[in-house]
């Protein structure tokens, strides 16, 4: 084995304390003779969802030697609440102690830069590896396995149960619900998102007529009781009288029989989407990333995919599946379908002319016309949110998960992490706020008068009656608490590091196995240096005259296993979007270092 670089790992510290351990602290001495898996996520963040699911075979193979550890670090406001981490560990099945981190403190010790990102930690307590992004839990797992066989051979590998400590089962009937429809009979289905299920409620909300789904984490066609879902969210009814179903951790699109209960797949392959696989074909043969919610419009079913920051199409009539809008490119760029940006859509709503949609990382209220042109009602950007009313220009919004469309031709908002219900109306311009006191909705449905909404971490709907006037909310606004990286005006060397992990090669057969794309928020700050190329190194300028501003860089890295002898290699990608807070200053950095995987230089 390659002889590491060895950095001692900083401790582990966090204002907010430990999530599923039994009381005080949990420090780096308690987990020596442990190979330690440090995983930074926020859980807004769809990719540090990705990785949570990536790291859960890893985790079970390698209960005895290695400890995952959580650290929470957020990026919205919401997020920095101690209550929320909990409900978000709980909600996503977390299965390993999270540190709670508000401040970032870990985080700037780790010097990490991007969610999600991993830090791999030997039993002696050195740091060994580093990656961000998705598609790394391969290289991790053939990594586990060296430092077992290398430090049970020097006597410091320490087996034995992990300090995780599963929280009590609570009893509600709903546990974190994502979306809800109403159907014609005049009950309401509910995607019963951590309980893998799909509930049928009585029109009061309350009383359960039936569940679909065994409720255990799985891919199942099959009755009722046998099918299984991996967190379901976004439903709707079809002409035939179905339901589609966003089966998300699945990357799949359900079809449920309302009258029988049976459930089969419309879509995708239970593969998540990665750069390079099909964007459209027979719809049970290309992978899905992360459906979030589905919505009919236009006769066919669009899909919020969260995962790569894109709406996708479904056509019911020849069983197809591809993109509709957008470009991978995480940001908010409005514009013709094919060179939008989105970041994270995870609500839809449909109406005659327009598709309204929730889109979260941005904190924004976009819509798709029927040409597919993409506009933005309300936002700003990655890292501007909070709750204002007003003119839709200089509103806020904080992480909205739901759009619902009203009567009058406005569209209702579930803004999540404010805890809100909001109104957008396009006749006038203005955003208002419905109702407060909510914990965090997430969808909303108009029954009669009345709108129904998902209060995902109150577990249950709740019925508010359309009010006739907006509350009175003091504005506050916001901006991610990340530090902004202090560079020098003019050029700045940018390397994204990317070393291929043991027993592995870039993949060259068909051309470059890297790719860079560079942009910037304003776009005035690049003087040069913007757009694509393959090569992981970049000079950029940056513009004296703009003081800050955000540098967007995506990279993708594939490779495969180094073996003649073997003629059908294992490949894998590596991807990860940064976005990156700068300053221009004098005496600022001439050079950005950004991790993919390895140690930075």
């Amino acid at each position: 084995m390659a002889k590491r670089v060895r950095v001692r790992a900083p401790e582990l510290t966090g204002k907010g304390g430990w999530i599923n351990t039994i009381g005080g602290q949990l420090g780096l001495a308690e987990l020596r003779g442990r190979i330690v898996i440090v995983d930074f996520w926020t859980f807004c963040c769809v990719n540090c969802l990705h990785v949570l699911d990536e790291l859960r075979e890893l985790e079970e193979k390698h209960r005895d030697t290695v400890v995952i550890i959580g650290v929470h670090s957020p990026k919205f406001v919401h997020e920095a609440e101690h209550q929320a981490v909990v409900d978000a560990v709980e909600r996503y099945g977390v299965e390993h102690p999270v540190l709670d981190d508000p401040e970032l403190a870990t985080w700037k010790q780790y010097a990490v830069r991007a969610w999600p990102t991993l830090v791999v930690i030997d039993p002696e307590g050195y740091v060994v590896a580093q990656h961000a992004g998705e598609g790394h839990a391969h290289a991790i797992a053939r990594l586990v396995e060296e430092l077992e066989a290398e430090h049970a051979a020097k006597g410091t590998l320490r087996r034995g149960d992990g300090p995780y400590v599963a929280p009590e089962p609570e009893p509600t009937t709903l546990r974190f619900p994502g979306k809800a429809l109403a159907l014609p009979s005049g009950n309401l289905l509910v995607s019963d998102t951590t309980r893998h299920q799909l509930v049928e409620l009585e029109g009061d909300g309350e009383s359960v007529v039936r569940r679909i789904g065994s409720g255990v984490r799985g891919f199942v066609d099959g009755s009722a009781e046998e099918a299984g879902f991996s967190e379901p969210q976004g439903l709707a009814l079809l002409d035939d009288g179905s339901v589609v179903v966003a089966d998300t951790v699945n990357h799949a699109l359900r079809r449920l029989d309302l009258a029988t209960g049976e459930v089969s797949t419309l879509a995708g392959t239970g593969r998540q989407w990665w750069q390079g696989s099909p964007t459209s074909g027979p719809a049970r043969e290309v992978d899905l990333s992360s459906p979030w919610d589905v919505a009919l419009f236009g006769g066919k079913v669009w899909i919020a995919m969260a995962g790569v920051h894109q709406l996708w199409a479904y056509d019911p009539e020849g069983a197809t599946v591809g993109v509709a809008a957008g470009t991978t490119n995480e940001g908010l760029v409005d514009g013709p379908a094919d060179e939008a940006w989105f970041a994270q859509p995870s609500g839809l709503a449909a109406t005659a002319d327009r598709l309204w949609l929730a889109d979260s990382e941005t904190s924004a209220l976009r819509w798709v016309d029927l040409d597919g042109s993409v506009h933005t009602a309300v936002g700003i950007g990655l890292f501007d949110f909070g709750h204002r009313d007003g003119a839709a220009e200089q509103a806020l919004l904080q992480h909205p998960l739901g759009v619902t469309a009203l009567p009058d031709g406005s569209v209702a908002v579930s803004d999540t992490y404010n805890h809100a219900l909001r109104r957008y109306d396009p006749a006038t311009g203005e955003v208002t706020t419905l109702a407060t006191d909510l914990r965090e909705p997430s969808d909303a449905v108009l029954v009669g008068d009345d709108i129904v909404v998902v209060e995902s971490a109150r577990h249950r709907l709740t019925r508010l009656r359309l009010p006739e006037e907006a509350v009175r909310v003091e504005s506050v606004a916001h901006r991610t608490q990340r530090a902004a990286t202090e560079v020098a005006p003019g050029g700045l060397r940018l390397d994204v590091i990317f070393q291929a992990p043991a027993g592995q090669k870039l993949d060259t057969r068909y051309g470059p196995s890297t790719r860079l794309l560079v942009s910037s928020t304003p776009p005035e700050l690049l003087l040069t240096g913007e757009g694509a190329g393959t090569d992981l190194s970049r000079a950029l300028e940056l513009n004296p005259a703009v003081t800050e501003g955000v540098l967007h860089v995506s990279a993708m890295a594939a490779s495969c296993d180094d073996d003649p002898a073997n003629e059908y290699p294992a490949c894998h990608v590596h991807q990860q979007d940064w976005g990156v807070p700068v300053r221009l200053t004098e005496g600022g950095t001439d050079r950005l270092p950004l991790v993919l995987a390895g140690m930075a230089d």
